[in-house]
């Protein structure tokens, strides 16, 4: 078995990655949201996983606990847990981002630290 997988994203409007990539730590979404939608149709929040946000095209807004917060290309945006969040695309724009899930305080290590060199 080999040590890596890898996939082609098209132009679809969600895809997660944990099963496409066998994924056992992380979950991550690559989403396109249209101009004017909203994802999902519902405020939300979880129990353990934090979700990180990077906008990729587009502009739009997260509302997070009742409080407004403008997206745009480049922006990146961690929400906790208990954060209750939904996203919205411009009338004008698409939206598309990557979502990041991940257990709150599992990082341990990271880059050189969680390395080994050969």
């Amino acid at each position: 078995m080999a040590n890596y997988a890898k996939t082609n994203i098209g132009n679809e409007g969600r895809v997660e990655l944990h099963e496409t990539l066998s994924l056992t730590g992380v979950e991550i979404s690559i989403n396109k949201l249209p101009a004017g939608a909203n994802v999902p149709l519902f405020i939300h929040s979880h129990k353990n996983n934090e979700e990180i946000y990077g906008i990729i095209a587009g502009k739009g807004k997260a509302i997070i606990d009742d409080e407004e917060i403008t997206l745009t290309t480049g922006d990146w945006l961690r929400i906790s847990p208990a954060g209750k969040r939904q996203f919205f695309a411009s009338k004008d724009s698409e939206l598309t981002y990557i979502c990041i899930q991940v257990k709150e305080n599992s990082l341990e290590g990271f880059t050189l630290d969680d390395g080994v060199i050969y």
